[in-house]
């Protein structure tokens, strides 16, 4: 099983504009992840979306100053962050990195044999590795490959998701997992979010900006995230009125103090 709790999550960085050089991203976030649930955040730029992401995984540039965030009852937020993933956390950024002269075979190899405690025998490794790359539309030669070095932005998606599938976490964060994506590689992504979600106690917390990824990925809830809070949370109805009308009707909300 799996059960992500994030409970009253109040998050601030440095920020030399803001009084006293911190600013308040995250004011009081609370939603949970049951197994077997996909959940979307929605929401305007500085919402705190990508905020809670990072927060969760535990990115430094994010103090957290309250709240808990609890994955099948441990708190993540004790945890340093390569103890959050043997935990099962498994965040694909919105901007995956390149790491130079590291394959993405070796990369993917080294991050099982953490996870699990033991190496994958090779042979069957290597099957493994081939069949996730092809099932994103990529070349089993990009195992060979330093992980994301020269890989076009779509590229990189997928091998997120490649790498989602043979990691086999509890719980995926996928930070605008859909940013940048045609819609040949938006449905290949889609696809494997989909196989992934249908195994056997997995919960997925989606975070986009555009509620066309929810077309081919459909999520139990969709929440709303305005000024570093929750304001709404519905189900499929709430993201056909984003799709028509935006979010003023939040914003405007926030604008008097309501």
């Amino acid at each position: 099983m799996s059960k992500l709790e994030i409970k009253d999550l109040h998050v601030t960085v440095e920020d030399e504009n803001a009084e006293g050089g911190i600013k308040e991203i995250l004011k009081g976030v609370t939603l949970t992840i049951n197994e077997g649930e996909t959940h979307a955040i929605m929401g305007p730029n500085g919402s705190g979306k990508s905020t809670t992401a990072y927060s969760i995984a535990g990115h430094p540039k994010y103090t957290i100053t309250g709240g808990e965030v609890l994955l099948d009852g441990e708190n993540l937020l004790e945890m340093s962050v390569d103890e959050r993933a043997k935990a099962g956390l498994f965040l694909a950024m919105q901007y995956p990195v390149e790491v130079p002269g590291v394959s993405m075979s070796n990369f993917l190899r080294t991050a099982k044999t953490a996870l699990d405690g033991e190496a994958p025998k090779l042979r069957t490794w290597v099957k493994d590795v081939n069949t996730a790359l092809s099932d994103m539309n990529l070349d089993p030669a990009f195992s060979q490959r330093s992980v994301n070095e020269g890989f076009s932005g779509g590229e990189k998606k997928r091998a997120e998701i490649a790498q989602l599938d043979l990691l086999d976490p509890k719980v995926a964060i996928l930070d605008e997992i859909d940013s940048g994506l045609d819609i040949d590689a938006l449905k290949v992504v889609s696809a494997g979010i989909n196989r992934f979600r249908g195994r056997d106690g997995k919960g997925v917390l989606l975070i986009t900006h555009y509620t066309r990824i929810l077309r081919y990925v459909k999520p139990d809830f969709i929440h709303v995230f305005v000024d570093g809070h929750v304001a709404e949370t519905g189900g499929e109805e709430l993201g056909e009125e984003l799709e028509a009308n935006g979010y003023d009707r939040f914003l405007k909300s926030v604008s008097l103090g309501a």
